[in-house]
């Protein structure tokens, strides 16, 4: 394990609308294929709830001020609904962000999609990147795949015990694939 965190620096394949796998053809081999996404606990019935619950607490201390004569401080607490709503908003906006790490024997396809419905592509060869995985003193785990003096940082919407069981699972990945690639009898010494 390093104890360095690394900036990404892996350059980008392919950037779009969305692009989606070129390489799912018949008879590929797929050793792993994980769509990453962050977790939002709050669901819509229960944020509807919550925005419910503060538009009436707003309304009715705001009436309540509004009834001792301090009506300049309705529109504050009407501020503070449009605030908490926005917040929620811009939260759940960044909640569709996707990533999907796909493995076959020859290549690592990383796409990731942003809440625009755009696509980024990562293509890194098998035979080549590594799995790195750094911890800081804070606690923080960084899981990144390293080729060729580049690396791609993979699995930022998880937590830290995520992101080790990701780093684990794509190593594995990447043993199947190395295995596969010389599954095959290689003879042995030169010319007879």
């Amino acid at each position: 394990m390093h104890s360095d965190a690394r900036i990404e620096n892996w350059p980008v394949e392919a950037h779009g609308r969305p692009l989606g796998l070129p390489n799912e053809m018949a008879g590929e081999t797929v050793l792993m294929d994980a769509e990453i996404r962050p977790n939002r606990s709050l669901s819509n019935p229960a944020f509807l709830a919550l925005m419910g619950a503060v538009i009436a607490i707003s309304f009715t201390a705001g009436i309540a001020f509004a009834s001792i004569g301090a009506w300049p401080v309705l529109g504050f607490f009407g501020l503070d609904v449009l605030i908490i709503w926005l917040a929620f908003r811009m939260n759940y906006r960044a909640g569709r962000k996707r990533e999907r790490v796909h493995i076959t024997p020859d290549r690592i396809d990383v796409i990731r999609r942003w809440p625009t419905g755009h696509e980024t592509l990562y293509r890194l060869p098998a035979a080549w990147t590594r799995v790195e995985l750094s911890e800081s003193r804070r606690g923080g785990v960084q899981a990144r795949l390293a080729a060729m003096g580049k690396c791609l940082i993979i699995g930022q919407a998880l937590s830290p015990r995520e992101r080790k069981e990701l780093a684990q699972a794509v190593s594995q990945a990447l043993e199947k694939a190395k295995s596969a690639r010389t599954g095959f009898a290689q003879e042995t010494g030169g010319a007879p």
